[in-house]
């Protein structure tokens, strides 16, 4: 599909009644900064909920699944498959992986990657890296650099939209802001890149720079518009003197304009975290992008699970834009 192009395709939401209750409406049209900025169009779910809400308050979140820790023993053809087979049309790949969609793929390869996705009508969302940029050692930094630059490529040969990076942790001996401010000149620098492949670089809220008001420090250096926040429903996420309730939306309208196009969710049944409560900011703020599952529990079959978890999402969402 053209990059500039629009597309309008109407589908039930899973478990919906009828048209009348919840549409879901995949409908984008593309400028370049959209295109440089956010996710791929085609896979992402447009769900206009009850027939009186009015059409700029459609909702634009997807479904989807990072390979750690479900799927990061299956290899690419039974990945996407098992994604398919349980209605998860969005993979983030994380690296290292038994999909093995590493740099170190020759152009062909990277081609064929890219086929398979599309044969299997299942969108790339994008590369989970493990690449962090808080090592006080130059040459250290300057090597997660390059090589988040390899996988910016990496990802835009796929069919990707972004590359997921980690801000990590604080060093003994070493001031806090040092250490911000090294993250987000990183940051830019890549973005920057990034911006001449149409990626996305998206810093996971992630390590001993979890907490919210630090990952804004790092944001507020990071000032270059392809640079986003990947949100990764950490326990962090509700510290503060309030209720749970309380201190998520508080935290989250800390770094709310910076959010990118994914966000990591855990098991949508736990009580450690809650989730309706996330659901119903993202679609009150107007969130558009992908939630993708990260789960670490161990269930007998994982494609079951993955779609029993598609079905309580789409359950949470509605009932978000209720």
């Amino acid at each position: 599909m053209d990059a500039y192009a629009k597309t309008l395709t109407m589908v039930k939401i899973a478990g919906a009644e009828g048209p009348s209750n919840c549409e879901v409406c995949i409908m984008f049209e593309y400028s370049r900064r959209t295109f440089l900025g956010t996710t791929a169009a085609a896979g992402l779910a447009s769900i206009a909920c009850n027939s009186s809400q009015a059409a700029d308050e459609d909702i634009a979140i997807g479904f989807g699944l990072v390979t750690y820790m479900w799927g990061a023993d299956w290899d690419l053809p039974t990945l996407l498959e098992n994604c398919r087979k349980s209605n998860c049309p969005g993979i983030e790949l994380r690296t290292t992986h038994a999909h093995k969609v590493e740099p170190e793929l020759n152009d062909e390869q990277r081609a064929e990657v890219a086929k398979r996705f599309g044969d299997a009508g299942v969108t790339c969302v994008g590369i989970g890296s493990d690449e962090r940029f808080d090592n006080p050692d130059p040459a250290v930094a300057k090597k997660a650099i390059e090589r988040s630059k390899e996988f910016i490529r990496l990802s835009h040969d796929i069919g990707g939209s972004g590359v997921k990076v980690k801000p990590d942790r604080f060093w003994p001996n070493v001031e806090k802001q040092k250490t911000i401010e090294q993250i987000g000149k990183a940051l830019n620098e890549l973005g920057e890149y990034a911006a001449g492949f149409g990626q996305q670089v998206r810093l996971e809220v992630h390590g001993q720079c979890a907490e919210l008001p630090t990952i804004k420090a790092i944001m507020d250096v990071a000032t270059d518009e392809n640079v986003a926040l990947c949100w990764n429903s950490n326990k962090t996420d509700l510290a503060g003197d309030g209720t749970p309730a309380a201190n998520l939306a508080k935290n989250f309208g800390l770094v709310r304009k910076r959010f990118g196009a994914t966000c990591h969710i855990h098991e949508l049944a736990s009580p450690d975290y809650p989730f309706q409560d996330l659901f119903t900011l993202l679609v009150k703020s107007k969130w558009e992008g992908w939630c993708l599952m990260e789960n670490a529990s161990k269930p007998a079959d994982r494609v079951a699970a993955m779609a029993a978890e598609r079905k309580l999402f789409d359950a949470m969402i509605k009932k978000a834009a209720s």
